[in-house]
């Protein structure tokens, strides 16, 4: 299949948001409907494992999770003697791919300083038009930003609202802890309170007076009540006033204020009604709402605006700079298609609904919802869809502009001393442009990927694979931060490198969408064939540890492929409890393979089963009693004991002793909770460091380290943002370990050297693994200098197999004719540097 450059991917129809692509996924189709659309599809498999099985997750958990962990680093930073497992992680991209922007915003004397708020990943800030960046907001609890507002009397004055408003993606896990303000243009901040307003629509500051100030709050989204609506402060945040509540199901999603007259101001408030099962995004307490007063009183604006509950969803809502008599408002109907565009000259009294016909729309208005007018001509109005729309006459017609960027757009920043100089945002990043959207580029410096998975070429330690939302799978091949590029569409999940054979290359999307490549990832085949049933937002899919032919991959059954996934079948039977609503649930999550006895395979799903099969597939054992009802998001059997495995689970403890790492040395039939003083926070993988036995977990808020199978626990590092370690992958012969963060990138830590005195191999981890076929397999941890020799013992002998240097990872040898014949053979592997041995029959 040839690499296509496509625009954008609609997949289903609009089953969700459509990203730019390089190469679409094969277009099978999974065989359980999805209830969900749009772009809510991400953050309902984010938030879903984390609340399962009580359907809401303990936000109380998490905030206390992120106190553990700034007290782990103040402790790092306290000792005397820093030790080597306090070194600094090191960013490894990619900057050129981008994530998801929310809000851009820019100091009106001057057009070089950029401030961007991420879904994800916290503020960034370049002083030089955006070609390069710094991070502002690394040391605040919350990394997930939904409006930035700039004093305009005051520019080094900054309010940042946390919590996304946006009703879907990754980040609607995990509410935003409040409002903050810096006074020195990001470098200290200060917290303003608002913590339980779940999320910030928008923030507007008087135009003389920095320290009056209006926020848009939109309340927790999976429960009614907390902090929603317009809240007021008049002296810079130390204490709120909440000056307009609808409901305890509608929030506030835009403000607007009178640039000449302050006390005029205007807010969109939004019904929106999220559950594990449920989701109303419009009501009849929608609506556009009117102050003459500075907020004190306020009244709903209707004449020719929508009426009918039907009619009302999520409303954007903008005041013309230039004449602010004029008013535009876009409208989404509560299923989420664009209702409207309308505009009013008359500071909202009456309205007039403009043409929309120009406009793309989509089935998921409500994940953009904004407009914009033009600073210096009221005519001059764009609005956010899946693309960027602009009309120059108010909204007679419409066409688009920034052709060729992301698409879902967010953000847009119109500056009023060049309105010619616009910068957007989107779920692909930043774009500039200096003629009004007809040309534009892309900011290549912004490290603000959000990746599920992270893969590394054993053969070629330097390339870096990983799976993206929004961008697919990206690799670099040199090692460096901004030459990614996208080798396959959809979101990025697992991607797989042949570590016998890099030219064979697996990557997959959404809901195991698997593609398989012979030329090293430059092309791609459908690699489904003989799979059906449900799967998962994140499919699993592995190698088989002893021969890299063999993979398999986890539906509601699990799935084997002998020939490189050209086929599959299936191995087992439906090990789930039965498939879920909304999304597709009932699928395994997790696989784990002893790499010591081909035979043993493990399987864990999300509704919190797990399975051992002892013979390969032919029958399969529940092992889940002593285990908490969680979903189960890694299993790791263990390098060094062929008996051993590891199981994490997502989700938050409620009132239980349940944690989120267990431990078994006999195939499961018994646990140990090893979680130690982890915090109460998912674990989102577990690896064993085949060397010296340390387990390296990711979690929510960062990676953690034992060096005594779980007993006690410490941060790893320093230097890595509080986001969520979405996937961990240990490089045994350079010692690096890599973590995905679902927002900042890619993060490598190197790992303490070995010590010079090595043990022996099989203390190492290296592996013989008995004759199959006509060949035998070899596995290492590290480089080695090596002789492999085969003996009869039927007096026939001495052959050498091999001598040479050995690069890490899974070798395969051919036989001498009598080992194939029958009888006892052995080999003998021979570090030639140390004399250690290791022997296999």
């Amino acid at each position: 299949m040839k690499k296509l450059c496509l625009s954008l991917l609609l997949w289903g129809s609009l089953l969700f948001a459509a990203v730019v692509v390089l190469l679409p996924p094969p277009a099978d189709q999974p065989g359980q409907p999805v209830a969900a659309v749009g772009p809510a599809l991400p953050g309902d498999w984010f938030y879903r494992q984390r609340a399962f099985p009580q359907g809401h997750i303990a936000q109380a958990a998490y905030r206390g999770a992120l106190r553990a962990r700034s007290r782990q680093l103040h402790q790092k930073a306290s000792r005397s003697r820093p030790n080597e497992y306090d070194n600094s992680w090191q960013f490894a991209g990619p900057t050129n791919i981008g994530g998801r922007i929310t809000d851009i915003e820019m100091p009106a004397s001057r057009t070089d300083v950029i401030y961007a708020g991420t879904a994800s990943g916290g503020i960034f800030k370049s002083v030089d038009q955006g070609h390069s960046w710094s991070a502002i907001f690394d040391e605040q609890p919350s990394l997930t930003i939904g409006d930035l507002a700039i004093a305009p009397s005051r520019e080094s004055w900054l309010y940042a609202g946390t919590g996304e408003p946006n009703a879907g993606g990754g980040s609607l896990a995990y509410e935003g802890m409040g409002v903050f303000k810096s006074t020195d243009g990001g470098r200290s901040w200060q917290p303003l309170g608002l913590s339980h307003s779940g999320s910030i629509g928008k923030i507007v500051v008087h135009p003389r007076r920095p320290e009056l100030v209006y926020v848009a709050a939109m309340g927790p989204l999976f429960a009614p009540g907390g902090e929603r609506g317009v809240y007021r402060s008049t002296d810079g945040g130390a204490n709120w006033q909440r000056v307009l509540h609808v409901s305890d199901s509608t929030g506030a999603i835009d403000l607007a204020i009178h640039p000449y007259q302050p006390d005029t101001l205007y807010a969109a408030m939004w019904e929106r009604i999220r559950r594990p099962h449920r989701r109303q995004y419009g009501g009849a307490t929608s609506g556009i709402y009117r102050s003459f007063d500075g907020g004190q009183s306020w009244e709903e604006l209707t004449n020719g605006l929508p009426a009918a509950a039907a009619q009302k969803g999520r409303i954007g809502i903008a005041i013309a700079p230039s004449n602010p008599e004029i008013l535009y408002a876009v409208y989404a109907d509560a299923e989420g298609k664009l209702q409207g565009i309308y505009q009013s000259f008359n500071h909202g009294s009456s309205w007039i609904q403009r043409n929309s016909s120009g406009i793309i729309g989509v089935p998921f208005m409500w994940w953009f919802g904004k407009i914009f007018i033009s600073p210096h001509n009221p005519r001059s109005v764009y609005v956010a869809s899946l693309h960027l729309h602009h009309t120059q006459n108010g909204g007679h017609h419409w066409r688009q502009v920034f052709e060729g960027a992301h698409v879902d757009q967010h953000a847009l920043y119109i500056h009023p001393l060049d309105s010619n100089l616009l910068v957007a945002g989107n779920d692909g990043g930043i774009y500039l442009s200096h003629d009004g959207g007809e040309n534009l580029y892309k900011v290549k410096e912004l490290p603000v990927t959000q990746f599920y998975t992270v893969e590394v070429d054993e053969s070629q330690p330097v390339r870096l694979y990983g799976g993206t939302q929004d961008n697919g799978v990206n690799r670099s091949l040199s090692g460096s931060h901004n030459d990614w590029e996208a080798i396959y569409g959809g979101d990025g999940f697992v991607v797989l490198v042949d570590p016998t054979d890099p030219t064979y290359v697996y990557a997959e999307s959404q809901y195991g969408l698997l593609g398989r490549s012979t030329d090293g990832g430059r092309s791609f085949v459908r690699a489904t064939t003989g799979i059906s049933g449900r799967r998962n937002w994140k499919t699993p899919v592995v190698f088989a540890p002893h021969d890299t032919r063999i993979l398999y991959y986890g539906a509601e059954r699990l799935y084997r492929s002998t020939n490189r996934a050209v086929s599959w079948q299936p191995i087992s039977p439906d090990l789930s409890g039965g498939p879920g609503l909304n999304l597709v649930f009932g699928t395994i999550t997790a696989i784990g393979l002893s790499p010591l006895n081909p035979e043993v395979i493990y399987a864990g799903t999300d509704d919190g089963h797990v399975w051992v099969s002892p013979d390969g597939g032919q029958s399969w054992n529940d092992i889940s009693t002593g285990l908490p009802r969680r979903w189960v998001t890694s299993l790791l059997a263990d390098p060094l004991h062929p008996q051993g495995v590891y199981v994490s689970f997502s989700g938050y403890r409620q009132h239980d002793h349940a944690s989120h790492l267990y431990k078994s040395t006999d195939l499961g039939r018994n646990w140990t909770d090893i979680s130690g003083n982890l915090p109460d926070v998912p674990v989102n993988e577990c690896l064993k460091d085949p060397h010296d036995s340390t387990l390296y977990v990711a979690t929510d808020v960062g990676v953690f380290f034992s060096e005594n199978e779980g007993q006690h626990w410490e941060l790893l590092g320093t230097g890595l943002p509080a986001v969520v370690i979405s996937d961990l992958r240990l490089h045994a012969g350079s010692r690096k370990l890599v973590a995905a963060t679902y927002g900042r990138s890619l993060y490598t830590y190197q790992l303490p050297a070995l010590p010079t005195a090595l043990p022996g191999l099989a203390a190492q981890g290296v592996r013989l693994f008995s004759p199959f076929g006509r060949g035998l397999r070899l596995y290492t941890p590290v480089g080695l200098h090596a002789r492999l020799q085969g003996y009869s013992l039927q007096g026939n002998g001495g052959d050498i197999l091999f001598e040479g240097y050995l690069q890490p990872g899974y070798h395969q040898f051919s036989l001498p004719g009598q080992a194939r014949a029958g009888g006892l053979y052995l080999c003998r592997l021979q570090n030639l540097q140390t004399g250690s041995q290791l022997t296999q029959k």
